[in-house]
């Protein structure tokens, strides 16, 4: 018995960008693009919403459209949980996975965000398969419980809205968009077999992303001050995450700023630890698996991943050409390009693997 995937879907905005076309923005072309990363296009939500995405990507993954993966339409109203993983939501409140319940129209869902950076999704399913373990579903004779018997996972991304475009190191690197699936209680499939997740810290702050509200704030320490607005907090936040004095320089507060030789290093080694810590915990080895789908950041990482793990590149599913890095939106694209097109089937055994900002990492195995 297990929580097994039913059904995948994603979505992407309408505007593709070439990697010669970031040429009227900063010194690139496409060698220097795809050589180094493997990107090769990008989306860009230009009039999209997170949440146009997320329901679009959500509709294919229930059924409810074209497109995307599903062993048969899903009523949304069988939907007992939402888990929406997300860095860039396009609100505060409600949550975005209440905004999408609302739009599905899924009115039995339990909703709530999860912010893991780009392990999101692994993260959200793992969640999910606990939830769904530990209800009635389950857990034969738990009582007083809300049985979640089917949920919905989504990584939704407008990462080009916090991309420092005058940045060639970093604005190469990123796209928006929006993956889902939907896992239902089988007693008869194991479904999720097994799972990992872990943190590190980022003490040299290789990977971050201000947030800074702009509302004023008429108040300073001595109390109520009509006409004060500046945040007396900001400042502080911005010597931890060492930006300091690229903000007093002018630069714009709320982007990702990267070190790339040090998130390469952690990311290279993250990915083999937990494909092998997901695959111990089941008891199985990579001879077992039909195929790996990562978190789609630098192709580079996983040619590298793929050198450790002693596998060829053609065993991982690679989606980063056209999609560039979209974060928690990343790997459920894959996820739904392997189904889709009928690398996955019924049956086979596959590894799920991601690493990001935080530092977080993680992988889940699904026998599908």
């Amino acid at each position: 018995m297990g929580s097994t995937i039913i059904g995948c879907g994603k979505s992407l905005p309408k505007l593709e960008v070439a990697n010669d076309d970031l040429k009227a923005l900063v010194d690139t072309n496409d060698e220097w693009i795809s050589t180094r990363t493997g990107i090769r296009t990008r989306h860009v939500a230009v009039e999209e919403t997170a949440t146009d995405l997320a329901e679009a990507a959500a509709r294919q993954a229930l059924g409810l459209v074209e497109g995307g993966w599903c062993e048969g339409a899903i009523d949304p109203a069988t939907i007992d949980l939402v888990i929406y993983a997300t860095i860039t939501p396009d609100v505060v409140v409600p949550s975005a996975a209440g905004l999408l319940r609302r739009r599905l129209g899924l009115e039995n869902a339990i909703a709530f965000d999860l912010n893991a950076a780009c392990t999101g999704f692994v993260y959200g399913l793992t969640v999910a398969e606990c939830m769904m373990a530990g209800s009635a579903a389950g857990a034969p004779g738990a009582t007083g419980r809300n049985p979640i018997r089917r949920a919905l996972v989504v990584g939704a991304e407008r990462l080009t809205r916090v991309t420092n475009w005058g940045d060639r190191n970093t604005c190469v690197l990123f796209g928006d968009g929006a993956g889902a699936a939907v896992l239902e209680w089988d007693e008869q499939r194991p479904g999720i077999m097994s799972s990992f997740i872990t943190n590190a810290d980022d003490d040299t702050n290789a990977l971050t992303c201000s947030f800074a509200f702009d509302a004023p704030i008429p108040f300073t320490t001595e109390g109520v001050e009509a006409g004060h607005s500046e945040d007396a907090t900001l400042p502080r936040i911005d010597d931890e995450l060492d930006i300091i004095e690229l903000v007093k320089a002018g630069e714009p507060r709320q982007v990702l700023r990267m070190d790339g030789p040090k998130v390469f290093k952690f990311a290279a080694e993250a990915m083999t630890v937990a494909v092998h810590e997901a695959l111990d915990r089941a008891g199985l080895t990579l001879d077992d698996v039909a195929c790996i789908v990562p978190h789609q950041a630098n192709e580079r990482i996983i040619k590298y991943a793929a050198k450790k793990l002693g596998r060829p590149m053609d065993f991982f599913q690679l989606s980063i050409d056209h999609t560039g890095n979209t974060s928690a939106a990343s790997l459920p694209m894959a996820l739904c390009d392997a189904f889709a097109s009928g690398r996955i089937k019924r049956g086979d055994k596959v590894v799920l693997v991601a690493f990001g900002g935080g530092f977080t990492s993680g992988a889940v195995l699904i026998e599908a």
